[in-house]
This record gives structure tokens, C-alpha cells and sequence, in this order.
């Protein structure tokens, strides 16, 4: 098996957990809003917005998680391609993940959702 240090290992994991919180969030503020305000047209607006928000995060953590599947799965060592790969997928996350936590709380604070 291929071993990460054990620095990058965790970023990851904290990675896959911020994104399972975000999809959460998505998820939950969609469902309220729907079921507060159905589908109405200027609701529809933010229900894509969440759905969107939920998918980029889906995105991130299957990401993450096939890169970490597949390097711990090289013998006897990673591919620099595949490291590089994985470093990338964490620069990219770390930077985006921000940007969807605002995105849910601004629809949040928009229609005061719990």
C-alpha cells in the first residue's frame, strides 16, 4: 500500500467530512424551503442553488475518495501523476468549500431558515 503522511491523510478526511456537512446543509435548507414556500418562481432560484451547492460538494467527496481508494491500492508506491492528482483535488477543495458553506448560509439568512 502506498502511504501518505499522515498530515494529508487527515486533511482528507476532514475534507470528506465538510463536504457530507455541506451536502447536509444543501439538502436541508432545500427541503425547508420547498416545503415552506413550494416551487414557486422566485423560490426556484434558490432550490437550484442548493441542489447545486449539494452536488459540488457530492462532487469533492467522491473525488477524494476515489484518489485515496486508488493510492492506497498502488504497489508498491503512488504515481507521482496520481499524488499530483490528489494534491490538486485537496488545493481545489479547500479553496471551494468556503464558497458553499457561504452560499447555503446567504440563503439562510435570505429567508431566515433555522
Amino acid at each position: 500500500m502506498a502511504k501518505l503522511p499522515q498530515e494529508i491523510t487527515e486533511t482528507i478526511w476532514q475534507l470528506k467530512i465538510q463536504s457530507l456537512e455541506i451536502i447536509e446543509q444543501a439538502t436541508s435548507a432545500e427541503f425547508i424551503l420547498f416545503d415552506s414556500f413550494g416551487e414557486t418562481e422566485e423560490i426556484l432560484p434558490y432550490l437550484d442553488e442548493m441542489k447545486n451547492v449539494a452536488e459540488s460538494a457530492t462532487s469533492f467527496y467522491t473525488r477524494l475518495s476515489n484518489i485515496h481508494l486508488q493510492i492506497t491500492q498502488a504497489q508498491p508506491w503512488a504515481s507521482n501523476d496520481l499524488l499530483r492528482l490528489l494534491y490538486q483535488t485537496i488545493e481545489i477543495t479547500l479553496s471551494r468549500l468556503p464558497a458553499l458553506e457561504r452560499s447555503i448560509e446567504e440563503v439562510k439568512q435570505e429567508w431566515s431558515l433555522p
